[in-house]
């Protein structure tokens, strides 16, 4: 039989009913309390067909917030409000893994406590500007981690973890891409540091492989993944030989029989691509999640020539609730409105129709 997206796939000790992964996708739609509520509920429910969904990168402490109305994970009440998710995935059918984050020097004092400056491995300004409650601010000189402070932040990663089991997760993924603190660890453009978390690959490795320490002593290795982006660009982030390094921590994982590795393939600041991602596939063992502007076509043709395991898709799951469905029985797809990606209603949100809603069946 052959092998696509809608074939089910053995995920450690799960099994998922297709191929097709919902991204995470930051939609800034938490209460005030950074707390999920019934809303978000519906919205995850509605895509409980995915095989997997990831959720919204949701902040591991306080003092990891980059953006206003992101959700956390660090509360009674983010678990309380968290529930209500899971249950409603869980009640469909589907599974669903929390993307674990700390967004570091992306980040500005505004949205931190006590108005902190931001962290990262040194103290190097991004260019760009932060997202904050009153519009948009340049980003700040963020302070470099004192070497010892950094195991306050692998704890709590370890506490994050920790409550997404009590919210009824299936699993986590720690966000180790996109310009985030663990990604500005991994890299060599903002990762200028001379003790053991800086220099070479194994160095700057060391804070993820501590972090993955401690979430894998709460959860099953199998019940853990992880996303790299090697190229992204994105958060004003850059590294000297992206290839050779992600090539070093991709084989680096295998010992680790993760439940994925999940990849950005290409930089979402060019739109552009200048690695081989099926080299860094072949030098993982386990299984391999593509991601970056995917559509029906190129995630079959990823699949069936192994470049891949599983797909994540972010846009198109993001206005289309029934994608698998329309995929399946080649069905046209919802337009995204871009205007309504972060904060706001319902509306953009969970009012995207499913096909039959929509007055037309098909022939």
């Amino acid at each position: 039989m052959s092998t696509d997206i809608f074939s089910p796939v053995t995920m450690g000790d799960m099994t998922l009913a297709n191929r097709m992964v919902m991204a995470p996708l930051t939609r800034n739609r938490a209460d005030e309390h950074a707390a999920p509520h019934e809303l978000n509920a519906t919205y995850y429910q509605q895509r409980a067909t995915a095989g997997l969904i990831i959720t919204e990168a949701s902040q591991v402490s306080a003092e990891g917030v980059g953006y206003p109305g992101t959700p956390g994970i660090y509360s009674d009440e983010h678990v309380a409000g968290w529930k209500k998710v899971t249950n409603a995935v869980h009640a469909e059918g589907g599974h669903i893994f929390i993307q674990l984050w700390y967004c570091g020097r992306i980040s500005h004092p505004d949205l931190l406590p006590e108005h902190r400056a931001p962290v990262a491995p040194s103290a190097i300004k991004p260019e760009g500007e932060a997202v904050t409650f009153e519009g948009m601010k340049e980003f700040v000189t963020p302070r470099a981690l004192e070497t010892e402070e950094i195991a306050s932040i692998v704890a709590q990663y370890r506490h994050a973890a920790e409550m997404a089991k009590k919210a009824g997760f299936d699993g986590v993924e720690v966000h180790a891409a996109n310009g985030y603190l663990v990604d500005q660890f991994l890299r060599d453009g903002p990762n200028q540091r001379s003790d053991q978390y800086g220099g070479s690959m194994e160095n700057r490795m060391r804070f993820l492989n501590e972090i993955l320490d401690a979430v894998i002593g709460v959860w099953p290795s199998d019940r853990v993944g992880v996303r790299y982006s090697p190229e992204n660009r994105f958060n004003s982030i850059s590294d000297s030989n992206p290839f050779e390094h992600f090539s070093y921590f991709v084989s680096q994982l295998n010992t680790r029989k993760l439940a994925y590795l999940h990849v950005l393939e290409g930089d979402m600041v060019t739109q552009s691509s200048n690695i081989d991602y099926r080299v860094l596939r072949d030098r993982y063992d386990g299984l391999y999640m593509a991601n970056h502007g995917y559509d029906k076509i190129r995630a079959n043709t990823s699949i069936s020539n192994g470049d891949s395991d599983l797909i994540a898709f972010g846009v198109p799951f993001l206005a289309n609730p029934d994608l698998v469905s329309r995929y399946q029985r080649n069905l046209p797809l919802n337009n995204a409105d871009p205007d309504t990606f972060y904060g706001g209603t319902e509306q953009g949100y969970t009012d995207y129709p499913i096909f039959e809603q929509m007055g037309t069946a098909p022939a």
